[in-house]
């Protein structure tokens, strides 16, 4: 249970320095912060988004990827969470190393499945569930670039194409910003407060969180307007509303992918604590402590490089196109939590930057760096599983 503890821990500050450091790159690559700022934000709303809502993403990994009835030893399933720990961490390192953001969930599950087969066979695996959270890897990227592109047209068009751009930035930001929080405010009553209605969380919880930052930006934001440019002010109303977004983003981040350090984690305490039967109890607090913990160290800690990549190396960012790949990313990503589909935040990040790129032409790509990130993001499952096959021969062969 200890080792299992220390290895949960690792793969969670893995997290933070390749996966979590998406949520604020946007911001750090447009201006809008500074990287030790970015730090701090990220740190804290990782941790309260882990810790809050991370439930159902992490009942999904421990108990969706593998048949568990398929497992009849006790000390099989504290090896093979350990193995796919180390294997999902190994990788985790090697691509925050030349700086690659690579999907998280992918690698957990990799590892997750690389050990079920060496035990069990090919029949250990769910591959319903698996071409459930295959499907969703292609899909995130694709929604998150569509999303982007949608939303980054109708500011340009509502804001820069208008007549008065100063006039339409004091409305349309902190429409998009209220909308954020109808959102957040919505997860809150479902996760946190564990309502099952999510038409009571929209109306009750939702909506008037989305109206109160409405009004209260619309009244900021004709008080205090920072400079006579339309264009320069434009852009210095939404470098405030991106840190709000970015945020926003650490905080769904937290939420989803909590999961891929902890849920073996939680299994191994189950199996510890009750034995197999104890697959149906609850994930404690505490295992949900532990991994926001780490996920905000590593961001801390080494966090610095994926941002660079994905802030500053894909294509050029201002902060409206910042806001704009923050606030889609987040909304697919929290959807997806409030369903515990454990989807990839990386990928959902990486495709809002493209299609904001795309908006644009496509020559405002960088399509050198895409093609590397795509690679990595190919090779990713395979090498996990096979990093996890190969430690949880070696611990059942010790053991």
């Amino acid at each position: 249970m200890i080792v299992t503890v220390v290895m949960g821990f690792a793969m969670a500050w893995a997290i933070g320095a390749n996966d979590a450091a998406n949520s604020m790159s946007t911001a750090v690559g447009a201006g809008a912060i500074t990287a030790r700022q970015a730090v701090l934000i990220a740190g804290a709303l990782e941790f309260a988004g882990a810790y809050f809502f991370g439930k159902s993403v992490t009942e999904t990994i421990r108990k969706g990827i593998i048949y568990p009835d398929r497992i009849a030893e006790p000390s099989v399933l504290v090896y093979g969470s350990i193995a796919a720990l180390l294997a999902a961490t190994l990788w985790l390192l090697i691509a925050t190393k030349f700086g690659l953001p690579v999907s998280t969930t992918h690698s957990i599950i990799g590892g997750i499945a690389g050990y079920g087969i060496v035990y069990a066979g090919l029949s250990a695996v769910n591959w319903g569930r698996m071409a459930q959270v295959v499907l969703s890897w292609i899909l995130s990227p694709v929604i998150g670039a569509v999303m982007a592109y949608i939303v980054f047209k109708a500011l340009t068009r509502s804001i820069f194409g208008s007549k008065n751009p100063v006039k339409s930035a004091g409305v349309w930001s902190p429409f998009w910003t209220g909308m954020a929080f109808v959102v957040i405010g919505t997860m809150f009553y479902i996760k946190v407060l564990h309502g099952s209605s999510l038409r009571t969380g929209v109306l009750c919880y939702g909506l008037p969180a989305g109206a109160l930052v409405f009004f209260l930006g619309h009244f900021l934001f004709r008080l205090r307007f920072p400079s006579g440019d339309p264009f320069i002010g434009v852009e210095s109303i939404f470098r405030r509303v991106q840190v709000i977004t970015s945020g926003y983003v650490a905080l769904a981040h937290g939420a989803n992918d909590v999961a891929n350090a902890i849920g073996p984690v939680a299994a191994v305490y189950a199996v510890a604590t009750m034995g197999l039967s104890g697959m149906k109890v609850p994930v404690p607090k505490w295992i949900l402590a532990l991994g926001g913990l780490g996920i905000a160290a590593g961001v801390a800690t080494y966090g610095y490089r994926v941002m660079e990549t994905v802030g500053r190396k894909i294509t050029e960012l201002t902060n409206t196109r910042g806001f704009t790949i923050d606030f889609s990313a987040a909304t697919v990503v929290l959807a997806a939590s409030w369903m515990g589909l454990p989807i990839s935040t990386t990928h959902t990040v990486v495709g809002a930057v493209i299609g904001i790129g795309l908006a644009r032409g496509v020559k405002a790509i960088n399509t050198d760096i895409v093609r590397d990130i795509v690679i990595s993001w190919f090779v990713t499952v395979p090498v996990a599983a096979l990093i996890s096959a190969i430690v949880f021969k070696v611990l059942t062969s010790v053991g």
